[in-house]
């Protein structure tokens, strides 16, 4: 294994892997390809009809009288030119920074690009690394954030033997990894596949103007046929004066006004929500958000920051400020670079007196809940959860650790003169205080929400996290109804799913698929359904909702299936798309009014022009006849 480690895979083994297709390839979720954008905006229902009339046109040569297909090129180049420029943004919106990666062959380290790699390639990942393919660790310690994948940020301890899984990053640590799995194998591959499919755009003023446009045409069919006939039995009109009247009459019948102005009132609405930062990927979701009755929120990115801050540090047996020289020193010395010590070395700064000098580390690990660290003459000092450090004498502080609990993640500063052993608490323990953590909440986020709220929009907050933790931001955020929080691991039926969808606000330890089969059983209680995120895990959930709003700093793949990304992950953004989109339908429904009153009007007197001029047909034949 060692001897396989330290030469990797030879060029004769790579070789043969290539000729087997064992080949790592681009998985994730594509974003609509230019050939498909054309197609959708060119063929169309609404384009055939004035083709048809311009084909017509064209063929008496009554060119002068094509000036009509203007508004055509005009209303399809609109959406068009919206589309391609909103994919290449998306497209330049890369979460790597590089996609080489370090892998050893024949001995000799060597970097290739990320889709050069093969199955059971021995690479080299080290701090910053994001990780290509899902894999096995061979040698070293990860410290690994999972965020993207789970919606969970704390960062978790991986060793030798533990599977990495493709789309988290390496935040410390160095480490050998196999690949075990390539392309469609991979972990983030098996979550976005689900979403791999065209949805349905769900706008009331699309499918309105689409059945206008399928009515009309049907009616335009007889009633074309009877205006050209008309134009025929007057005298000394030639053909082609009888189809340039007639389509000009036809024409009259389509609201052409009205698709163009939506399209141009759209694409103003796009130009305005750019410069507030965010970008429009389809032009009738604005008004499908303006529509929103349900906004799905995950709790990073949106509520909170997405790193954590110290609230406030209990001493116990000690004074405050032995305490904070305590935990600077465990701060200074420790291997760990998640959210909660990083929030610990912001808080005490720097060691202000005499520095210690550690002997043995223990990291954080998400399965021990724990970290420790020995100082030379100093003992050892504990930091983790309060359950798992004194969980023989928890009585005894519980009653303190709750008080806390109730806003605040609490974590335990503890002491012992016992060794520390891997994985393994000594018996002997002294707890010297409490640390109180929460995520730092965004300045903007109660506003917002009580924004909302004052719209009559139901929010929903789906997190991977745990769900009390989420009910302590939902708290600080004013959230209503922030107590009603549910476990979703405890969750299995997805008939089960449906019941809780309504009756709950907050939903924690969602699962990809949940999050999904939340968002269906919601819009099957006749709910319009917004939905924002930012990692692989909310890809299924953004695909299935009436209107997906991504964050720039998301995953690729959440960007690809997004109708709007906020490209300054801020989620203070929305109250304004909102407004512009009640702008925008407003304008718009107030516009067609007066074109369908054009429309029937001139369908009228096309009705009526035939019926008089046939009965003025037969009136003069029987006048002939009697005479």
């Amino acid at each position: 294994m060692e001897e396989n480690m330290q030469k990797g895979l030879s060029s004769q083994e790579v070789k043969k892997r290539q000729e087997e297709g064992k080949v790592n390839y681009e998985t994730s979720v594509p974003t609509k390809t230019i050939k498909k954008i054309l197609y959708d905006n060119f063929f169309t229902l609404f384009n055939l009809i004035n083709l048809i009339l311009g084909v017509a046109i064209f063929m008496v040569g009554s060119y002068k009288n094509m000036l009509f297909l203007g508004i055509i090129i005009l209303n399809t180049a609109i959406s068009t030119i919206q589309e391609i420029h909103s994919k290449k943004i998306v497209d330049k919106l890369a979460i790597m920074a590089s996609n080489k990666i370090k892998v050893i062959r024949d001995g000799k380290k060597q970097e290739i690009s990320i889709y050069e790699l093969v199955l059971d390639d021995i690479v080299e990942l080290n701090t910053g690394n994001q990780i290509p393919t899902d894999s096995i660790i061979l040698e070293g310690k990860l410290q690994v954030n999972e965020a993207f994948l789970t919606g969970e940020p704390d960062t978790i301890y991986k060793k030798q033997g533990d599977t990495l899984f493709s789309g988290s990053f390496i935040v410390g640590g160095k480490g050998i990894a196999k690949i075990t799995s390539i392309g469609e194998d991979n972990y983030t591959a098996k979550i976005s596949s689900g979403a791999k499919y065209i949805k349905k755009i769900n706008s009331q003023i699309m499918t309105s103007l689409n059945k206008i446009i399928k009515f009309l045409s049907i009616a335009i069919i007889p009633i074309g046929i009877a205006l050209f006939y008309t134009q025929l039995q007057v005298d000394d009109i030639t053909f082609q004066e009888a189809v340039v009247k007639s389509v000009a009459g036809i024409i009259g019948m389509i609201p052409e006004g009205l698709v163009l102005l939506t399209s141009t009132v759209l694409a103003v609405s796009v130009i305005r929500l750019s410069r507030q930062k965010v970008l429009v990927q389809e032009l009738y979701c604005i008004e499908t958000l303006a529509r929103v009755d349900t906004l799905c929120l995950d709790k990073t990115g949106t509520l909170t920051e997405g790193i954590m801050e110290v609230k406030e540090i209990v001493p116990i047996h000690q004074t405050k400020k032995e305490m904070i020289h305590v935990l600077a020193n465990i701060a200074k010395s420790s291997p760990d670079e998640n959210a909660t010590m990083e929030a610990i070395r912001n808080h005490v700064n720097k060691i202000e007196e005499e520095e210690w000098k550690p002997t043995k580390k223990i990291a954080f690990s998400s399965q021990t809940k724990w970290s420790a660290i020995c100082f030379e003459g100093k003992g050892a000092y504990l930091l983790g959860a309060p359950e798992i450090i004194v969980k023989k004498d928890f009585k005894t502080y519980q009653k303190d650790i709750e008080k806390y609990a109730k806003d605040y993640r609490v974590l335990v500063v503890a002491y012992t003169k016992e060794e520390i052993k891997e994985n393994q608490l000594p018996e002997a323990i002294e707890v010297i205080g409490y640390v109180c953590i929460l995520d730092k909440i965004r300045k903007e986020a109660k506003s917002t929400l009580k924004y909302f709220e004052k719209q009559g929009v139901d929010l929903k907050i789906i997190s991977g996290d745990n769900p009390l933790t989420v009910s302590k931001i939902g708290k600080q955020v004013d959230l209503k109804n922030y107590d009603r929080y549910i476990d979703m691991s405890t969750i299995e039926e997805e008939e089960e799913i449906e019941k809780v969808a309504t009756k709950y606000t907050i939903f924690g330890r969602v699962s990809p698929l949940q999050k999904e089969q939340l968002v269906k059983a919601m819009q099957k209680q006749n709910k319009t359904v917004a939905m924002t995120g930012d990692g692989v895990n909310d890809v299924l959930a953004l695909k299935t909702a009436d209107c997906s709003i991504a964050m720039a700093n998301g995953s690729d793949a959440s960007k690809a299936v997004s109708q709007l990304i906020l490209l300054d992950s801020n989620f203070a953004s929305m109250p304004k798309v909102v407004l512009e989109g009640r702008r925008t339908i407003n304008n718009i429904q107030r516009s067609a009014t007066l074109f369908l009153v054009k429309t029937i009007y001139s369908r009228i007197t096309s009705c009526y022009v035939f019926t008089f001029r046939r009965s003025l047909s037969l009136s003069t034949n029987s006048n002939e006849f009697n005479w």
